[in-house]
Parts: C-alpha cells; sequence; structure tokens
C-alpha cells in the first residue's frame, strides 16, 4: 500500500508494514446518494432510539468524535477528530486477520471496513462496515476508560496463539459475510459458503487461545452490556450499529447473563442475533476480566504447554526463555522430560532477539533452515548456566576454545568446542556457539558437526510463548493475501436513474437545488415499487415544507408498499416515527 493513497498521521506513521499491508484507501467518492441515504436513516434511528438505551458515553462520544448523523464520515476529517482523543482510523477491506484487527487496536488504531451495507441489509450485515465500524466503534472510545480498554485488549490479544482451525474458520467466514452483502449472488454459492462455516463451527476442536479471547471481544467489544442486570446499557458498536438488534436485545427474548471469564467459552454465530448477552457493571470490570483471562495464556505461562501450542498453530510464533533470549520462527517439536520442555525445533526461517530487538547476525539468514537448542538444566548440577559466574562456567569447563560435554537433565548431550558466549544487558550468558559439534538425544542425532555453527539457546525454562515474532523487522510479513475479495455492488441503467433520484432529494434538502418531488413520487410509483426509503425523504421534506398534497401522496404510497413487502413495514414506521 503506498502512503500515499490514503492521508496519514503520526499514529498512522508508526505502524510496522505488516499492518499497513491492509490499508486501503477509501475513495469516498464511491459512495453513491442511496449509500448517503442509509447512513442517514440509521444515524437518525440510532440517536433517536440509543440515547434512551445506550451508554452515556455514545451520545457525548459521537459529538466528540465528529461523526455527522446526514453524511458518511470521512476518513480525514475523523482522524483529525479522533487524533485529540490519541486515535486514529483507518480503511480496509471487510474482515482482516483477528491478530491483525487487535493489533491495530494495540497501536489505537481503529480499523474501519470502509463498505456500507445495501438498503436491503439495513437493519443488520454479517459483514463488517462503516455504520458498525464508525457509528459504532468510534464514539465509544471517547470514554477514557474503555479507550485503555479497547488498547490493553489488543495488545493481549494480538499476542494469543492461533491454531490452523482458527485461519480456516477466518477465510469461511469472511467469505459468508461477501457473499451475504453482495448482490445477485447465487443461493446456492451463499449456502455452500454457510455450509463451510457449520462444517468447522461443528468440528470437535480444542480452542485456542485467539478463539477464546475473541469470544471475550465479541461479548464485550461487538455485543456488550453495562450496567444493571434488569437495567443494562449497551455500549457495544455491534449493537450500537444494528437498529434490529440494539432493539430486540433490550428484550426479554434475549438472556442476560453477569459477564465474567466464563464468556471465553461461549461461541457466536456472526451470521445470527445472538440469543444472550453479557452485563457488565462498569468498565472497569472488563479489564478485570481480560487480565485474569491474560494470566492463563502461554504468554503469561510459557512452558511446555506454550511451545505445544505453537507448534499446533503451525504459524510463525515466539519462545521467551529466563534469560531473555527470544526464539521466533515455525515450530515443529519439541521434546520434554517430566512434563518440561528440554530440546525445542523450529523448522524455516528462525530469528533471535532480545527485548524484542533482533540479535546482531542471528536473523533469518543465519537461520534459514530452522533453529534447534536444547534447553533446562544440566544433569546432576542444581546451578543454571545462565546463573554461572565467569568462575562457574571455567570449572565446568564451559569457555571459550575448549571442548565440553554437556549432558543435559532429561538425556540430550551437546559436546562440540565452543567458539563463543553472547551475554545479555545483566551479564547472565544467553547463547553459546560451537564448532564441530554433535547433539544427540537417546537414538536420535539432533545436529551434526557439517551442519555448520551450533548456536545453543541458554535457558532453564520457558517463561513465554506468544504469536507473531519477537521482532516484527526479522520476517517478511507483507505477504497476507486473502482468500475473498469483497464484491462490490453492480451498477446498471436502473439503478444509475434511482441514485440521480436520491441525490436530487438529497440536494433538495440541503437547499442546494430545487427538484419536482412530484415528478419523482410518481416514478417511484410507477418504477421502483421496492423502494420505501427516497419516499421516506420525499415525506420528510412535503411535511417541513409544508406541502399537503405531496405529504398525502408519500403516505399513500409508503402504505402500499407496507402491504406489498410486510418485511420491511417496522422499518418504514420507524422512519416516519423519527419525523414525527
Amino acid at each position: 500500500m503506498n502512503a500515499k493513497e490514503y492521508e496519514s498521521n503520526p499514529l498512522i506513521d508508526r505502524l510496522p508494514p505488516h499492518l499497513k499491508q491492509f490499508i486501503k484507501p477509501q475513495h469516498y467518492d464511491d459512495y453513491t446518494p442511496i449509500n448517503q441515504a442509509v447512513w442517514r436513516y440509521v444515524m437518525r434511528k440510532n440517536v433517536d432510539y440509543l440515547g434512551k438505551v445506550a451508554h452515556e458515553s455514545y451520545i457525548n462520544g459521537l459529538k466528540q468524535t465528529g461523526i455527522s448523523i446526514e453524511s458518511i464520515p470521512n476518513m480525514y476529517g475523523m482522524n483529525r477528530i479522533l487524533k485529540e482523543i490519541g486515535w486514529a482510523a483507518v480503511a480496509v477491506d471487510g474482515f482482516i486477520p483477528p491478530n491483525a484487527f487487535m493489533e491495530f487496536q494495540a497501536y489505537k488504531v481503529l480499523v474501519i471496513a470502509s463498505d456500507i451495507r445495501q438498503l436491503e441489509h439495513i437493519e443488520y450485515t454479517p459483514a463488517p462496515d462503516i455504520i458498525h465500524e464508525g457509528a459504532g466503534h468510534a464514539p465509544i472510545i471517547a470514554n477514557p476508560e474503555y479507550a485503555e480498554y479497547l488498547r490493553r485488549f489488543g495488545e493481549i490479544g494480538c499476542k494469543a496463539i492461533s491454531s490452523a482451525h482458527d485461519y480456516e474458520m477466518y477465510e469461511a467466514i469472511r467469505l459468508l459475510s461477501i457473499l451475504k452483502e453482495a448482490e445477485n449472488v447465487a443461493p446456492e454459492e451463499v449456502e455452500a459458503a454457510a455450509n463451510r462455516v457449520d462444517e468447522l463451527q461443528n468440528k470437535k476442536e480444542t480452542p485456542s487461545e485467539m478463539a477464546l479471547i475473541r469470544n471475550l471481544h465479541w461479548w464485550t467489544v461487538e455485543y456488550g452490556l453495562i450496567g444493571t442486570m434488569e437495567n443494562p446499557k449497551i455500549f457495544g458498536a455491534g449493537l450500537l450499529s444494528s437498529i434490529g438488534e440494539s432493539s430486540w436485545c433490550m428484550t426479554d427474548k434475549v438472556k442476560k447473563l453477569p459477564y465474567t471469564i466464563q464468556a471465553a467459552y461461549q461461541d457466536f454465530d456472526i451470521t445470527k442475533p445472538q440469543p444472550q448477552l453479557y452485563v457488565t457493571p462498569d468498565f472497569a470490570h472488563l479489564s478485570e476480566v481480560l487480565e485474569e483471562f491474560a494470566s492463563k495464556m502461554a504468554l503469561r505461562t510459557g512452558g511446555l504447554e506454550g511451545i505445544s501450542k505453537l507448534i499446533d498453530s503451525k504459524a510463525i510464533g515466539t519462545i521467551e526463555l529466563n534469560t531473555g533470549l527470544q526464539v521466533s520462527g515455525v515450530f515443529t517439536n519439541v521434546i520434554e522430560y517430566q512434563n518440561k520442555p528440554i530440546y525445542l525445533q523450529t523448522t524455516g526461517k528462525t530469528a533471535l532477539a532480545y527485548r524484542e530487538k533482533e540479535l546482531v547476525g542471528h536473523g533469518t539468514d543465519l537461520h534459514s533452515s530452522g533453529f534447534g537448542s536444547a534447553i533446562g538444566k544440566l544433569k546432576g548440577i542444581n546451578l543454571a548456566i545462565e546463573d554461572m559466574s565467569p568462575k562457574d562456567l571455567k570449572a565446568y569447563n564451559i569457555y571459550e576454545g575448549k571442548v565440553a560435554t554437556l549432558e543435559f537433565e532429561g538425556g540430550v548431550t551437546v559436546k562440540g568446542e565452543i567458539i563463543t558466549g553472547i551475554r545479555n544487558l545483566k551479564g547472565k550468558i544467553i547463547l553459546i556457539s560451537f564448532k564441530n559439534c554433535t547433539v544427540n538425544y537417546e537414538n536420535q542425532i539432533l545436529f551434526k558437526p557439517e551442519w555448520g555453527t551450533y548456536d545453543m539457546a541458554i535457558g532453564s525454562e520457558i517463561v513465554s510463548a506468544f504469536s507473531g515474532p519477537a521482532d516484527f523487522k526479522s520476517f517478511n510479513l507483507i505477504n497476507h493475501v486473502p482468500s475473498s475479495q469483497t464484491i462490490k455492488a453492480i451498477s446498471n441503467e436502473e439503478k444509475v436513474e434511482l441514485e440521480r433520484m436520491y441525490l436530487a432529494v438529497r440536494k433538495h434538502r440541503e437547499n442546494e437545488g430545487k427538484t419536482d418531488l412530484n415528478t419523482i413520487l410518481e416514478t417511484l410509483k410507477n418504477k421502483f415499487q421496492n423502494d420505501w426509503l427516497l419516499t421516506l425523504e420525499i415525506l420528510e421534506i412535503a411535511t417541513k415544507e409544508s406541502d399537503k398534497q405531496l405529504e398525502k401522496d408519500s403516505y399513500a404510497h409508503l402504505e402500499n408498499v407496507k402491504n406489498s413487502r410486510p418485511e420491511i413495514k417496522h422499518l418504514i414506521d420507524n422512519g416516519i416515527e423519527i419525523l414525527n
């Protein structure tokens, strides 16, 4: 993505390249007059209704973030105002991978799917769109306590380890949401995509960290309620942006549960209204539950379970040893002894780092085929290598120029001539390099002298394991190609004519030119009988201008549409209610 294709600012400038690859231009001129009318209808309805049922931060946030009721927000304008509360926004194409989505949050950047739902899906769309992101997420982050929760969630969430199943699930849901929102897609194509999602959801898989933390994100950031169980208020963006679900969720038909860490084990279906919602007493409680969850993640617990999760993920991850040395790559094997890892192995490009900064000379060029290392304590010696003083190291023959034989607890043996060692800032050894080295475990040869220099990581335990590299500069991460692309609305002569009429009515309402509203209403009656939103806009102008005949004719036409399309009767009634 060329930075010239979007307007940047300091917050966006500091994003790493692997996040910038998801940013796309907003192309504001691509929004049609019908798109603008959809935005206006939803926002007028939202402000009218949500003023009564949303958390107080929402209406205040609309003013603070400068989101207009009258027109779709321009990303540039939003960024100028969001800057005042320390955030920024970028446009993206539909769903992006969960780790990337959360990492944007960690950088205090909102990702906004710049497409907008069709008129037919005005109440709810399974695809992320600018109504959901701009009108849902942006206003509520004006609350500082909630904004910090969102940032912290992103910081922790982007380290959550995914499984291969998660990646399949992401692609399947992305495709289904795109097809459901697109026009003129064959029903069998939608059905096939829905069946694929069902098939994956029904697989008996142990949920990954990412699957669990995404549940927490869904039941708070997207579909959260706040306050008392008897009188909860809405703060989740999915509810704030759905005029259908925001009223449905307030009824007794939706079960209300107190928000606890158990919400992590409650799955959701993005394509259907939610049967239950969780109520947090306040924003502080959200952070308490998040920290409770984080304390159980491999990020903080490490160990055998942590590296096993990385092996299952089949993606780049990082383990950190108690010395601070970090190994990043695709982990493929671990040897264990008494439920502790004693040897770790990556395959393919690997990098070593310390405190998130690549060790000089230990990038993927050197470790291009993988990395393996014994870890733990030496057999029969209570003192760990990293805790040995220079005198201790000499006593155990562990220093430059000596041929050492190191037998680790669990049976891994390293024998070779020590070339040198690398120490951390505290003076502790974190890496020892050997030549003419052989590494054995039972009857396996793990490393041969002809393979070159053997670099051995020093550390008695894995203290952390997390998704992604320690230093993002170590790997080329600019390689995301989604398997499905958003399908743009199809234009034709009829649609162009309808859009012209929407534009003419909009200009009339905004005093940018007068048009014959009676002629437009007649055209709608004769040629566009299914359209109802433009007639509502004509009714609004007729009422404002006290044109009684046009008012009467508009009402009559809307009654006819309600009779022929009972499924949208409530939308028309809601629109009339706003006018009144």
